[in-house]
C-alpha cells in the first residue's frame, strides 16, 4: 500500500468446503472474510498478492485436477467461474448492480447467459427468480437506484441463484433484512446446498449461521481461530477460543456483553496471537502465534467438549480448498 505498507487481510486460511455443505464463516467487521471472498473470485484490487491455493473440483474433473482460483487468469475466471462454478451474493448489491438497467434487464440477461433460458420463457423465468429470493415482482422494472438496500440485496440473490453454481459465497446475504426475510432468505440458501451444492455464507449474523450451517469458522485478525461443527459451537458445549464465546456472549438472547476492546490494525499485528490483548486468560505464552490444531488455534482454548464459559463470556459434486 501507500509508503510501502503491506497489510496481511488474510493469512494462513486452510478449510475445506464439501458438496451439500454449509459452512458459515463469522466474525468482526475487517478481520478479512469479505476479502477471503473476493481472493476466491479474482476480484481484489490490483496492489493485492495471493500465495497459495485455492482448488474447485467437480465430477467432471478428473482425480486430483479442478480449477486453481487463485491462480486462474482473467478470462477463465470470467467465462467458466463466475456464475457458472462460483456464485456471488455481494456484500454491497448496489455496487455489482448496473445502476442504467432494470433488475428484469439483469435477471434477463443472466437467464439467457446462465440458464440459457429462451426468450419465449424469460418473462415467467424472471418472475420465478426474483421469487426464490423473496424479491417483489412489481419492482422488478425498478432500477437500482430506486430500490431499499434490503431489495437490492434480494435482487443480488436472487441473480446469484440463477446459475444454480455448485459453489455459492453468499458475503452478508441477509443486510438490510427483516427478521422474516433473512428467515427466508437463509433457508433457500440452505435448499441450495441440500441439493448437493455448497454454500460459503460470511455473516455477522449468528442467528442466521445457528439456522442453517453444518459447520462454523471463525475469523480473527486475517486467521481462522476455530472450526467447529455448528451443533456442538452453538451448543451446550459452545465454542474453545475465547474470542468466539465472547461473540456468543454478545448475543442479545445470551449474555449480551461485548467483546471488551477493539480488534488489532492488520497492518501493526503483534507477533503472537492477536487476541490476546482484549483477553482475560493471556499469559507469557500468547507472545507466540498460537497454530489451528484440533480444530482451535489458542494456548488456553477451553477442553474439546467442555463447558462453554470461560474468558469473554464469564458444489454439485464440487468442493473448495482455500
Amino acid at each position: 500500500m501507500r509508503g510501502g505498507r503491506r497489510v496481511a487481510a488474510v493469512d494462513g486460511v486452510d478449510f475445506d468446503l464439501a458438496a451439500g455443505e454449509c459452512l458459515a464463516l463469522v466474525g468482526e467487521s475487517g478481520c478479512g472474510k469479505s476479502v477471503l471472498a473476493s481472493a476466491l473470485l479474482g476480484l481484489l484490487p490490483g496492489n493485492a498478492q495471493t500465495a497459495g491455493t485455492a482448488v474447485l473440483t467437480g465430477p467432471d474433473d478428473a482425480p486430483g485436477t479442478g480449477v486453481d482460483l487463485l491462480a486462474a487468469d482473467e478470462r477463465t475466471l470470467a467465462r467458466t467461474v463466475r456464475g457458472r462454478r462460483v456464485g456471488l451474493v455481494p456484500q454491497s448489491p448496489a455496487a455489482h448492480l448496473t445502476p442504467v438497467r432494470t433488475v428484469r434487464a439483469h435477471l434477463e440477461e443472466t437467464l439467457r447467459e446462465l440458464a440459457g433460458t429462451p426468450r419465449g420463457e424469460l418473462r415467467a423465468a424472471v418472475v420465478a427468480a426474483a421469487r426464490r429470493a423473496s424479491f417483489p415482482a412489481e419492482l422488478l422494472d425498478h432500477h437500482p437506484h430506486e430500490l431499499s438496500g434490503g431489495q437490492a440485496q434480494r435482487a443480488a440473490t436472487a441473480l446469484a441463484l440463477v446459475g444454480d453454481a455448485p459453489l455459492l459465497l453468499a458475503d452478508e446475504p441477509t443486510t438490510g433484512l427483516d427478521r422474516d426475510l433473512v428467515e427466508r432468505t437463509v433457508d433457500e440458501l440452505r435448499r441450495h446446498a441440500d441439493e448437493g451444492r455448497a454454500l460459503l455464507m460470511i455473516t455477522h449474523d449468528l442467528a442466521a449461521a445457528e439456522r442453517i450451517a453444518d459447520r462454523v469458522a471463525v475469523m480473527y485478525a486475517g486467521r481462522i481461530v476455530e472450526t467447529a461443527p455448528a451443533d456442538r459451537f452453538f451448543g451446550a458445549a459452545g465454542p474453545r477460543h475465547p474470542y468466539a464465546r465472547g461473540l456468543l456472549a454478545a448475543l442479545p438472547e445470551r449474555d449480551f456483553t461485548p467483546v471488551p476492546g477493539m480488534p488489532p490494525e492488520l497492518d501493526a499485528l503483534p507477533e503472537g496471537c492477536a487476541f490476546a490483548a482484549r483477553c482475560d486468560r493471556r499469559t507469557d505464552a500468547c507472545r507466540v502465534l498460537p497454530r489451528l490444531t484440533g480444530g482451535v488455534a489458542c494456548h488456553h482454548a477451553a477442553p474439546d467438549g467442555g463447558p462453554s464459559g470461560g474468558a469473554a463470556s464469564a458444489a454439485a459434486g464440487e468442493a473448495t480448498r482455500a
